[in-house]
């Protein structure tokens, strides 16, 4: 097995069985979503049971509330965007409060639409959309989840790919994703950023369009986390250590076969979590993708919760990654201290610490490469150059999130 090589975590002697968890019974809040399956499937199979915990899954309405019952305690846990959790952290979306990125839930798998009154104005894509807001100005609205969310800094990079800015050509408002597709039918937005199984929703009911895959931005990028606040951590790390294990467990089973997944799709479809049509979760799990126009393909990088530990493992580059983006886009005036800070919220020793119980391989490295889809490499080495070398960026009037 491979070992992580990374200074700034240290071994630990713990072995599975002796240290057992200080709180057995642990309240996960969750968005319905396809993402939250490692949550539900840890909670309806017993990996929770298995390692002497008890998960209580519970729904929520939005982001801003998953954050205030985390920070507040009703909740122990949370399915969280991984960019809630830096926001909350950084004080950027609400009080500053110390946060704890635990593991990484899933990769890939969410999406941006374009809506049908911008189909019916030939707009197809990113260039078809620059020309049409050329061609004709006006307000061009965009709806993303949380302000400092994965999505909005999807929609916003995606934008910004095709020198679109994302404050200055349109305007931005936060829609729940469970509520995005009602929204864009009564025609509240020109387009949306969210996850699945909301886009293929918006497709199935002629309400939308697809623009673009999340992974078509950045493959294999993160996205959902297990986040917690740093008191929660502190005072329960042997709690944590086994919800770590049953959701690794969780996600390597929803990963082993298409026909886990498609049983994965029956349950969580179910009235108490996604509430949604089997159908609507269970093309995009196994790739199959349309765009409404009447084409489909095969998305290889389509979501994915394990990926032999790849998709799992904190890595301290992905959080970093999101704080150069709040640089980018005037969250933050002064350039922060990325490494220090993302090297505190991402608990990589406990992580090892259950991945190891659970057989679940160990990347070498805290740091991996990646590259987006304006072709800029993004590898941890030097944040500030990254942050500072956009072109499209906000300048001199940070943004209000």
């Amino acid at each position: 097995m491979n070992r992580l090589n990374a200074s700034n975590t240290s071994s630990s002697t713990w072995v599975a069985g002796t240290d057992g968890p200080e709180l057995t019974r642990v309240r996960i809040g969750f968005i319905p979503l396809t993402d939250c399956a490692p949550v539900i499937v840890a909670a309806a199979m017993g990996f929770d049971r298995k390692h002497g915990i008890e998960i209580v899954p519970s729904r929520e309405a939005s982001w801003a509330t998953v954050r205030d019952k985390v920070v507040n305690g009703e909740l122990d846990m949370a399915h969280a965007l991984y960019g809630l959790v830096y926001g909350v952290h950084l004080g950027l979306s609400g009080p500053r409060t110390d946060m704890a990125v635990l593991m990484t839930i899933n990769q890939n798998g969410q999406g941006l639409s374009l809506s049908r009154r911008l189909h019916d104005k030939g707009v197809r894509d990113l260039d078809s959309l620059k020309a049409l807001m050329a061609r004709e100005p006006r307000d061009y609205v965009f709806a993303q989840t949380f302000p400092t969310g994965t999505h909005a800094m999807w929609l916003y990079y995606w934008l910004a790919a095709a020198g679109i800015h994302p404050f200055d050509d349109v305007r931005s408002i936060v829609v729940p994703p469970a509520q995005m597709v009602s929204h864009a039918r009564a025609g509240h937005m020109d387009g949306f950023s969210v996850g699945e199984p909301w886009n293929h929703k918006g497709i199935v009911e002629g309400v939308s369009i697809h623009a673009a895959a999340s992974q078509d931005i950045w493959p294999d990028h993160p996205e959902k986390v297990l986040g917690a606040s740093a008191a929660f951590v502190d005072a329960h790390p042997n709690t944590c250590r086994a919800v770590i294990m049953a959701l690794l467990e969780a996600c390597r089973w929803i990963d082993a076969s298409d026909a886990n997944r498609l049983q994965m799709a029956e349950l969580i479809a179910g009235k108490s979590y996604v509430n949604t049509s089997v159908d609507t979760i269970s093309a995009r799990i196994l790739g199959h993708y349309q765009d409404g126009l009447g084409n489909t393909w095969h998305d290889p990088r389509h979501l994915r919760f394990h990926a032999e530990g790849a998709v799992n493992f904190p890595y301290l580059s992905d959080g970093m990654w999101f704080m150069t983006q709040y640089k980018r886009w005037g969250f933050l005036s002064q350039h922060p201290d990325y490494l220090s800070i993302a090297s505190r919220m991402h608990r990589i020793s406990l992580y090892r610490e259950a991945a190891e119980a659970v057989q679940v391989p160990i990347p070498a490295l805290a740091m991996r490469t990646s590259t987006l889809i304006d072709g800029v490499t993004w590898n941890g080495s030097n944040p500030a150059e990254y942050a500072d070398q956009f072109v499209v960026h906000v300048a001199d009037h940070p943004v209000a999130a």
